[in-house]
């Protein structure tokens, strides 16, 4: 009881301090903590892999990152899947039409696995030609190209885990695709971890084997959240076994914009890591780190954004475009709290930070003034993290892609070039450019969501 009542003060003291109502508080913290648990361990799988193979080398550092980033590219065409899913079934949970929730999950499905397949095929075979593009190091390549030969067989599966990701968070229950995704994760530990480093008188696969165990975990995810659905919890839901081609072609306009997003932000994200290539393969080595930990330290925000995401759906389901545009700027203000105590550990002890991933002094030392800076500027980043998520939620997906590519492909990644290599402020000023970047992207996001244009959008 004394546990329940302290828990009650402080949900109490926060509403307070961000000035709004506990009931809504609770609503938005019971939708979103899930998810972020989910967004968090997502990033914790590739952190892992980091600290596992961190052990192994500079070049097993870099080639595992290059692979990642090439990975990043493959599965971001079928990412955006999960937004359009997440979009279409939170309005229709609002709406009250529950005996259609599933077919936006049948349609998501199928276009996995046609979309996902071809991907696969092509990337497996273009990838010795691929990952030369990013490093022309040997050393790097003979341990990237392999490892992203094992990551493009699980495009599918990939691709049906973020169905399902946007169903359940659709609906405002997390906490089941959490508890699978935790179970998945796992399994990648152990697995990678035998597969890297071998077992008894095995010697394992080196970098490698971290490819070959997200893989199989991967797949054995996808197994799970398909059972979990359409078996532990069938009788929640109406049995549906056609997709009609309204729905279908629904799912697609939804996607379609942000997928191609996806796919140009996870390849800017990779043109980023080639510049820093450029700058030097140590500034490479320890930019895949300070990546992984920028995207895990932006997660809970993104997380606090999809739950956005179906706030905002069910209020526009309802038809309450006020319930629904104050969702948005609430979810805002817990977003930057959270970071602002999450960037803390970031700002005091970078170098104890890094030093989990890397036992190298030197790559450390290079490395903590960029997270000092993640650790501070994120704070002020939040705001489109969040609100990019709300408007996917609203059905702007076309407005999101073109601001966020404009931003990525036509700033940043110039910028960032002559900032870097060509000017000579290396890894550091392509750091401070991203935050301002980001902090732009903010501002321009939070006068869209006061114009409330997005607020006439039919699904």
């Amino acid at each position: 009881m004394a546990e329940i009542s302290r828990a009650s003060a402080l949900l109490m003291f926060v509403a307070h301090l961000l000035r709004i109502e506990p009931g809504r508080l609770s609503r938005i913290l019971t939708i979103s903590v899930p998810i972020i648990g989910g967004m968090l361990s997502q990033s914790v799988i590739n952190l892992v892999d980091a600290a596992m193979v961190g052990r192994l080398g500079d070049d097993a550092l870099a080639g595992v990152g290059i692979g990642a980033y090439a990975t990043f590219i493959t599965v971001s065409v079928v990412m955006g899947l999960s937004a359009g899913v997440q979009a279409m079934v939170a309005r229709r949970y609002g709406a009250q039409q529950f005996d259609t929730l599933q077919e936006p999950l049948l349609a998501g499905l199928r276009l996995a696995i046609y979309i996902g397949l071809p991907l696969s095929l092509f990337f497996w075979f273009a990838a010795p030609w691929i990952i030369p593009l990013f490093n022309k190091d040997q050393a790097v390549i003979d341990i990237a190209v392999p490892y992203f030969e094992w990551r493009t067989l699980a495009t599918i599966a990939v691709g049906m885990n973020f169905v399902f990701r946007g169903f359940w968070n659709g609906i405002g229950e997390g906490k089941t695709y959490l508890q699978t995704l935790l179970i998945m994760h796992l399994v990648n530990i152990v697995v990678s971890y035998v597969l890297i480093y071998g077992m008894g008188s095995w010697a394992g696969f080196g970098a490698v084997g971290s490819g070959i165990g997200t893989t199989i975990a991967m797949i054995f995810g996808c197994l799970l959240y398909y059972w979990q659905t359409f078996h532990r919890f069938r009788d929640r839901f109406a049995e549906v076994s056609q997709v009609s081609r309204d729905t279908m072609n629904k799912i697609v306009r939804l996607t379609l914009p942000n997928s191609t997003q996806q796919t140009l932000f996870a390849l800017g994200n990779s043109v980023l890591f080639w510049i820093i290539g450029q700058v030097g393969t140590q500034e490479q080595a320890i930019g895949h780190i300070l990546i992984n930990l920028a995207l895990l330290m932006i997660l809970p925000a993104v997380g606090l954004g999809m739950a956005a995401t179906s706030l905002v759906g069910h209020a526009l389901g309802r038809g309450d475009t006020d319930d629904a545009y104050r969702s948005g700027w609430e979810v805002v203000r817990v977003a930057m709290l959270l970071m602002a105590l999450f960037g803390l550990p970031l700002w005091l002890f970078p170098e104890s930070i890094l030093r989990l991933f890397t036992p190298h002094e030197h790559l450390i030392a290079l490395g903590s003034t960029p997270l000092r800076i993640t650790g501070f500027s994120i704070v002020f980043e939040v705001t489109a993290m969040v609100l990019t998520q709300a408007l996917l939620g609203a059905g702007a997906s076309r407005q999101v892609m073109r601001i966020n590519l404009l931003m990525q492909w036509s700033v940043l990644l110039p910028l960032a070039f002559v900032m870097g290599p060509v000017a000579g402020f290396g890894l550091l000023g392509i750091w401070l450019l991203q935050a301002l970047q980001r902090i732009t992207l903010s501002l321009i996001y939070g006068v869209i969501w006061k114009r409330r244009h997005w607020s006439r959008i039919a699904l």
